[in-house]
């Protein structure tokens, strides 16, 4: 992800891209050399796939929900569209600001294999805010060469606008569920986590048999 975020910027600044709107033919060698950089993006979400199967292998069903089979089988089918008929020009912006996030998301999850990095994870709620961003720029960017068209299909990017909108609404239900879910009132009324069970019985049951048996004794 860093690589391809390395290339698009260099490729794109060095052809002149226009950051409103691009076409898919008028910065030449430019233009092939991103083509060549979205080859590999689009073979990363091959890649993607192996999330899946590892949630498969580790018996983690929970994991597999309607927002992550729906975003990686579709980003997959779409980008085989765009390497056969946009693969340059405004196609760039997206896998540009993506990239940025992977980098940012899977040095999350790679920290978060080493134990003594654990404590110091406290912002994956940002990521997801990070992500949501990626996509309303990708919005703003896609819609700008509908406004103001440079020559790029019209059709592709309304397709694209509307994709990404699913995608805003599926990560916005996501966080709230995730992050905004306010604790129960069956969870405020369970026993504290502290209380200690012996044989059965609560160790105030022991502490309270121990107190007759005293005054027995004094008596």
């Amino acid at each position: 992800s860093l690589c391809f975020l390395f290339q698009l910027i260099l490729a794109t600044w060095e052809g002149g891209y226009n950051l409103q709107c691009q076409n898919l033919h008028s910065a030449g060698e430019a233009d092939i050399r991103v083509a060549k950089v979205l080859w590999w993006y689009y073979f990363s979400k091959v890649i993607e796939f192996m999330d899946t199967i590892f949630f498969v292998l580790r018996k983690k069903s929970s994991q597999i929900t309607f927002l992550h089979v729906y975003h990686h089988a579709t980003m997959f089918n779409i980008w085989w569209c765009v390497l056969n008929w946009i693969p340059c020009g405004q196609s760039f912006f997206g896998p540009t600001l993506n990239s940025f996030i992977h980098v940012l998301m899977y040095s999350y999850y790679g920290l978060s294999v080493i134990p003594s990095m654990r404590k110091y994870l406290w912002w994956k709620k940002y990521l997801t805010q990070a992500q949501l961003i990626q996509f309303v720029l990708t919005i703003v960017h896609t819609l700008s060469a509908a406004v103001k068209p440079c020559g790029f299909p019209f059709g592709c990017l309304m397709f694209q606008s509307s994709y990404m909108a699913t995608l805003v609404i599926l990560f916005i239900n996501f966080y709230i569920k995730t992050y905004r879910k306010a604790p129960s009132r069956t969870a405020v009324k369970e026993t504290p986590v502290t209380t200690e069970i012996k044989n059965g019985f609560h160790k105030d049951y022991f502490a309270a048999a121990n107190g007759l048996q005293n005054n027995k004794k004094a008596q």
